[in-house]
C-alpha cells in the first residue's frame, strides 16, 4: 500500500513538472500570448515554404496556420497567375484557399514550365525529367498545346 502511495506522489510530480513545462511553453508561444491580429499579420509576411515549416513548429501554430484560411488566399492568388481556371474551378467548388493551394501549387510550377517553353525543344519523351511531370486535365494540355503551336 505503501509502495502504491508512493508511486502516485511521484506521478502527481511529473503531472506539477509537465504542467509547469507546458506553462513555460506557452509563455514562449507568441500565438497563445498575442492577439490574433498580431499572430496572423507576423504569419502573413511569411511564405508559401517557411508558413509550411511554421506549422511543423507546434500544436497551437499548426491549428492557427491550418485554420486561418486567410493566410493561404494570398499565395493562392500568386497561383492562380497560372493557374487561373483550376483555381476558380476550386473555388466555385467551395475548397478552402489551403486545400486549392495544395490542389494546385505543384501543378501550377510544371504548367508555368511548360507555357513558358521550357520543354518545347524536347525530342523525346525520356528527355523530360521525371520529377516535374505532374498529372494535367485534358484542358490543361490543352493549353499548354497553343502555346506550343503558338511558338
Amino acid at each position: 500500500m505503501k509502495k502504491n502511495s508512493q508511486r502516485n506522489h511521484h506521478s502527481r510530480e511529473l503531472s506539477s513538472e509537465d504542467a509547469e513545462k507546458e506553462k513555460k511553453e506557452n509563455q514562449n508561444n507568441f500565438v497563445e500570448l498575442l492577439p490574433p491580429e498580431v499572430t496572423f499579420k507576423i504569419f502573413s509576411q511569411l511564405d508559401i515554404r517557411s508558413l509550411c515549416r511554421a506549422s511543423m513548429t507546434c500544436r497551437s501554430w499548426n491549428q492557427t496556420i491550418r485554420h486561418s484560411d486567410s493566410l493561404w488566399k494570398p499565395h493562392c492568388l500568386t497561383v492562380r497567375a497560372v493557374c487561373q481556371r483550376e483555381i476558380d474551378d476550386d473555388l466555385e467548388s467551395g475548397y478552402p484557399w489551403r486545400v486549392i493551394l495544395l490542389r494546385n501549387y505543384q501543378k501550377s510550377k510544371v504548367k508555368h514550365e511548360w507555357l513558358s517553353g521550357r520543354y518545347s525543344n524536347i525530342c523525346s519523351p525520356i528527355s523530360l525529367p521525371e520529377k516535374i511531370m505532374y498529372p494535367m486535365d485534358a484542358d490543361t494540355w490543352g493549353e499548354i498545346l497553343e502555346a506550343e503551336l503558338e511558338r
